[in-house]
Formats: structure tokens, sequence, C-alpha cells
């Protein structure tokens, strides 16, 4: 009863205020006869002034319209990023400019997100840099039983050279060993060889290049460790792929970066990035894990940051509740 009255009454308010113009319904008119018609369908029969399927008509206009404005609200496509992710995308991109989207991505993938390598490369920053340089894999059956070889050559601040001996086991592209000098020879190297393998862990094979500085002693040195040794031939780097990409690894992102005073100080430069290469650099090889196993973090706490080889790098990792 209370509901017809309201009906009417809203009836003499349109007459009045259109008497004795044509008569013209405003908005808050059809609202309140459909919101009427929505409680109680009964009330078309006490409405005059217009015809029940007008007000039907208006009732089913809204709820189209109702249900188009609920689907447009609706996001579509897939979640977006949280904003601490992009957040931390962008950090890591600013802290380690020699990174890319899969370095970044292993990262990720160690901290505990579950994101795709191309959604790191929609939020990472736009540096002008080329990209990093590509090597393929090789030698992939019996890799266990395999290490490799090979000499980079550092200047020093009053150019001089000096001449880092490093090794490198093929099964887990383990950065093994490292040696400075001025003057290499062949029994320096044979020795290297000693303390890099112990008698036993001394790999199957041990691929070189041509250089002169593999002479009698060390070959020698190799049979009476059991190690056949593997050269590659003449101005055929490739053939050294996992060697050759170390000593690129360790000039892009660290001598390259630094200004070398002495050997004493190459030394502990290299020896940073030997401990950071092993424990904390992804590898695309290694499926985003690192040489020495690393295991993944995955929680609630706030991730944070250590600087590595002088703050070249950094590792990440999550602070404790």
């Amino acid at each position: 009863m209370k509901l017809e009255i309201v009906a009417l009454q809203q009836q003499l308010i349109v007459l009045q205020r259109n008497a004795p113009k044509r008569l013209n319904l405003t908005k808050a008119d059809r609202l309140l006869f459909v919101w009427l018609y929505r409680i109680q369908p009964e009330i078309l029969e006490t409405i005059r002034i217009i015809k029940p399927e007008t007000v039907i008509r208006w009732h089913r206009k809204g709820f189209k319209l109702y249900w188009i404005l609920k689907s447009r609200l609706r996001s579509l496509g897939r979640p977006k990023t949280d904003r601490e992710l992009r957040a931390l995308i962008r950090q890591m991109c600013r802290e380690n400019p020699l990174w890319g989207a899969p370095r970044i991505h292993g990262e990720l993938l160690k901290l505990g997100f579950d994101i795709a390598q191309s959604t790191v490369s929609k939020y990472m920053l736009r540096l002008n840099k080329p990209p990093s340089q590509t090597w393929k894999t090789f030698l992939r059956n019996h890799a266990d039983g395999i290490s490799a070889i090979d000499f980079v050559v550092v200047p020093t601040i009053n150019f001089q050279l000096l001449f880092v001996f490093v090794v490198i086991a093929h099964a887990r592209r383990r950065f093994v060993h490292f040696a400075i000098t001025a003057s290499p020879t062949a029994e320096w190297t044979a020795r290297q060889i000693v303390e890099a393998f112990p008698w036993n862990e001394a790999p199957r094979y041990l691929i070189r290049d041509n250089d002169r500085i593999y002479g009698l002693i060390f070959q020698n040195r190799l049979r009476s460790m059991k190690i056949k040794e593997v050269r590659t031939a003449i101005r055929s780097p490739w053939q050294n792929a996992y060697a050759e990409r170390l000593i690129g690894s360790i000039r892009r992102e660290c001598t390259d970066h630094i200004v070398v005073f002495n050997r004493s100080h190459l030394h502990k430069a290299l020896k940073s990035y030997a401990d950071y290469y092993n424990s904390s650099r992804t590898h695309l090889s290694l499926k985003k894990d690192t040489p020495n196993h690393r295991r993944n973090l995955s929680g609630v706490g706030k991730v944070i940051s250590f600087p590595q080889v002088g703050g070249l790098h950094h590792r990440y990792g999550r602070q404790a509740a």
C-alpha cells in the first residue's frame, strides 16, 4: 500500500511539473518507477501517466547497461605484475648494467618469483648498450671428465702485462683455478695443473690451444696425471668455447671495469669474481642455476641485495622475518 502511495505521489509531481506542457520525465523519475517495479511488479496497475510496457522497457535497458558496465570494469587478459616486482626488475637493471633478461630472470627464480622471462624483458630499463655475446655449447656428452685451460692477458696501470692462467670444468662450468704471472713458462704452467687438480680429481680430457707455452714439460706432467690433452685446430677458438666464454665473462664483467695496479690487486679482484661466478652467477646452460648449486628462496621476507666484485654485481636474498 505504501509503494502505491509513492507511485501516485510521483505521478502527481510529474503532472504538476509538466502541466500544461508535454509530459517530460527525468532520469530520476524513470529510476524511481523502475525501482518500484523491481520491488513490487503489481505497481504497474497503479501507474497511469505512462504505459506499463514503458516501465518494463526501461528496466530491460537498465539491466543491459548494468552488465555492460560490470564487464568493462573487470580486468581482461593476463594478471598485472605487482608494482614491487616491477620495481625490483628495474633495480636489478640499474645495479647490474651488464645483465640481460636471462640473468635477471635467473635471479628472480632464485628468489621464488614465478615470472616469465618475456615479462622480465618487458619491464627492463632500456639501456644504450650492445647485447651480451652468446656462445653455442658443445661437447655435451661426457662433460664430467672434460676441463679446459687458457690464458687471459690483463694490462696494469703502468702498461705491464699480466698473464692469468684459468681452468674451467665442463660439467658444471665451474671456475676451478686461476693463477697470475708476468712471465709464464712451461714449468710454471705444469705446476698450476697440479694445483688445480689433485691426483684423485684430475679430468680425463683437457682441452687447450696450440700455444708454445704448453711445452714438453707440460705434456709430460699431463701424461703422469693420466690426462689426455685435446688440442684445438689452429685459429679456432670456438673449439674451446667454454674457456673462451669464461675469459669473455671475466673481461666483460670484471677486468674491463677496473684499473689494475699490480699482481696482488688483480688476484684479489679475480678471487672475488671467482666466488661470484661459482656461487651467485646464474647460467643459461645450467637452467638458471649456479656451478655451486644455489637453492631457491621462497617466502615473504623483504628482498635485499649484497654487492659482489666491488659492487659491479649483486646477489639477492630474502631477509629473515
